[in-house]
């Protein structure tokens, strides 16, 4: 856990001269704490010069009273407090403090429009557990790599339906999609072309510089009153770009259980020539996909491809603790005049 001090604590805290809390500060002006070493240099000389050039006055003593006394220690407090002084104010000028650093990120970011095809044909068991519940559960990892795009829902059959608007609410879309069933719309069949259409309309008033459209179905379109290629070609005008997913494997499929209670196969068949000439209008990419790995890899390249750019702004707030040693500084300053002005020392002086 990294070392913390409260600032408000009392000047006079001996926390404040604990080396902890020195290694803890940041120096501004760091060259100041060097001076520091050289305090106990100026003091030995300030002794040399007093003990060899200081004013020397001839007295007659009598001899054994000349053994060092506690006196003579005394006498040496008031310069320790004022070389005590001198440090104090040399850590205050090298400017002690420590800053917080906060990073914002923010983003313009993506409108992204999953439209989702629940036909009865999704119910095909190819993918586990079925086409829709991986498509569902691979959209929602999608969801959970996007960091402020607004993602919005259209689910799709016979009829195609709005179920979410454009929004970063990515915990109510995640309920949305959780809920997605089959039972949904009541008309059979699948209308691409509506589906394309309902998308576009959600999207056309958006002012995203990147509009994005990811089409998820297995079939061709055989129901709605929308050709698939004009609404493509409409969602081309609002500038969206479109990625179309085919989902399936062809031929011989797992689709729901017989009599015995053993799969039962059927043919599967794909016309990937809508989904492909969809993907080409929009300027996005076509995928064919025939298993789950294969759908969560071409959700990955398409969140790759479509990040918008995230910037930071960094603010830095910068606490000072000078002051705590400045006075410090005073504090031994005062005494100091206290010592040099008292009737012993004076005493010991003369």
């Amino acid at each position: 856990m990294e070392y913390q001090i409260d600032s408000t604590l009392p000047w006079y805290a001996l926390k404040w001269l604990a080396p902890s809390t020195f290694r803890y500060f940041e120096w501004e002006m760091q060259y100041w704490l060097y001076l520091i070493y050289a305090l106990p240099v100026l003091w030995f000389f300030k002794y040399i010069l007093q003990k060899f050039f200081g004013q020397k006055v001839s007295v007659a003593v009598i001899k054994g009273t000349l053994s060092t006394s506690i006196w003579t220690f005394v006498r040496r407090i008031p310069d320790l407090i004022f070389f005590i002084f001198i440090t104090f104010c040399l850590i205050s000028l090298a400017r002690p403090q420590k800053s917080n650093e906060k990073v914002e990120q923010w983003t313009e970011g993506i409108d992204i429009m999953l439209v989702l095809d629940i036909s009865q044909s999704m119910q095909i068991e190819d993918f586990k557990p079925n086409r829709l519940e991986s498509a569902k559960k691979t959209a929602l990892d999608f969801i959970n790599g996007r960091f402020q795009d607004r993602i919005g829902l259209v689910v799709f059959s016979g009829d195609a339906y709005s179920l979410s608007p454009l929004t970063t609410d990515y915990e109510l879309l995640r309920s949305y999609i959780e809920d997605v069933n089959f039972e949904m719309i009541e008309n059979r069949g699948t209308a691409i072309g509506s589906a394309l259409a309902v998308a576009t309309n959600r999207m056309r008033e958006s002012e995203s510089n990147s509009k994005v459209l990811i089409l998820l179905s297995d079939g061709d379109n055989t129901a709605g009153n929308i050709d698939p290629i004009m609404a493509a070609k409409l969602a081309s005008s609002y500038n969206i770009k479109i990625y179309t997913i085919a989902i399936g494997k062809e031929g011989k499929v797992p689709f729901g259980k017989d009599f015995f209670g053993r799969p039962r196969m059927v043919e599967n068949t794909l016309d990937e020539t809508t989904l492909r000439e969809i993907a080409n209008i929009g300027e996005g990419t076509f995928y064919r996909v025939s298993n789950d790995l294969a759908l969560q890899e071409v959700f990955q390249r398409i969140d790759e491809y479509e990040k918008a750019e995230i910037k930071e702004t960094r603010y830095r707030d910068t606490t000072d603790f000078y002051y705590k040693y400045l006075y410090w500084a005073m504090a031994f300053f005062l005494l100091w005049l206290i010592l040099k002005s008292t009737f012993i020392m004076n005493v010991l002086e003369d």
